[in-house]
């Protein structure tokens, strides 16, 4: 189980075009070193959307062999039904510790259809797998409870942001559970999570994804930390003076969410190339804005250890 701020590699791409292993491995050890809780490979940061089976079987196959085992490594899967199943299948021969069910391809779906795919794909991975309530996949709290049953399902993640319903849903599933011994978990999965960290923690949500983590674990770890210490002076501080300037500058240009992690790795020394269509690589005066909000960050950072 999970327990710590989650990594969400991106992945690099070559200037063939081709993912580029060496940059990748070399992006997971310096996350490793930052002491993560576990690593998400090839999900929402790390471009899932565009990448072909066999891309997504190097880049998962990477990740396994450079965690190699130090924390769980779980591997994304989902649109169309049948590619779903070969993604769990993949990740699952590659070594992945288990799977993040991304929403099936554009189709608006009854909670009866969305518990059947969630099935479908569970199976065929046979891989613990964390369901993701988002964009087109949004479950209620029957169906939560209905695929917590499951034998391999063993999260839920929220990237809707109602928090009335998922705190109806976190209730019902926990008290589902009780006394059946299985371990579930929820995940705050919503873009730049820190931003809604104390509110989600507030129903008992702990768990979250940092895509701030990719590249500037300080600043992620820091946040982190000063939940945990429910320092609420340095949770402000951060959320006024990074994260927030970070989610203006992220909502300017759909897409962001990814491109401006990626920019920010590049801008830490690291290239990883950039986005593959349909996103869009961030605008010159939107880097420098970036890399003003990441000096900004880093010396609050040090502000804090001294």
């Amino acid at each position: 189980m999970f327990d710590g701020v989650l990594f969400f590699p991106v992945t690099p791409f070559a200037a063939s075009g081709q993912v580029d292993r060496g940059v990748l491995a070399e992006h997971l050890r310096r996350g490793l070193a930052a002491g993560p809780g576990g690593v998400f490979v090839a999900c929402g940061t790390g471009e899932f959307h565009a990448l072909s089976p066999d891309e997504y079987g190097e880049a998962v196959r990477t990740a396994v062999e450079t965690v190699a085992g130090r924390v769980p490594v779980y591997a994304g899967t989902g649109g169309p039904l049948p590619l779903a199943r070969q993604y769990a299948r993949i990740a699952r021969d590659a070594g992945a510790d288990g799977l993040l069910l991304l929403p099936p391809y554009l189709v608006q779906a009854p909670a009866a259809g969305l518990a059947a795919y969630a099935r479908e794909v569970a199976d065929a991975g046979e891989l613990p797998l964390i369901v993701y309530n988002r964009s087109n996949a949004r479950f209620d709290a029957e169906t939560a409870v209905e695929l917590a049953r499951h034998d391999k399902v063993v999260g839920f993640k929220d990237g809707v942001g109602d928090l009335d319903r998922l705190s109806r849903i976190v209730t019902a599933v926990r008290h589902e559970l009780a006394g059946t011994g299985k371990e579930f978990q929820f995940f705050n999965g919503m873009p730049t999570a820190e931003v809604t960290v104390p509110a989600y923690r507030g129903i008992g949500v702990a768990l979250y994804s940092s895509a701030v983590f990719c590249f500037a674990p300080e600043i992620s770890n820091a946040f982190f930390q000063a939940v945990e210490k429910a320092d609420a002076a340095q949770v402000e501080r951060l959320q006024r003076e990074f994260f927030h300037p970070l989610v203006a500058l992220r909502d300017l240009v759909p897409g962001y969410a990814v491109s401006l992690v990626k920019a920010g790795v590049r801008q830490q020394g690291l290239d990883v190339g950039g986005v593959r269509p349909p996103l869009v690589d961030p605008a010159p005066e939107h880097l420098d804005a970036l890399r003003r909000i990441t000096d900004a960050g880093l010396a609050l950072v040090e502000d804090f250890a001294r």
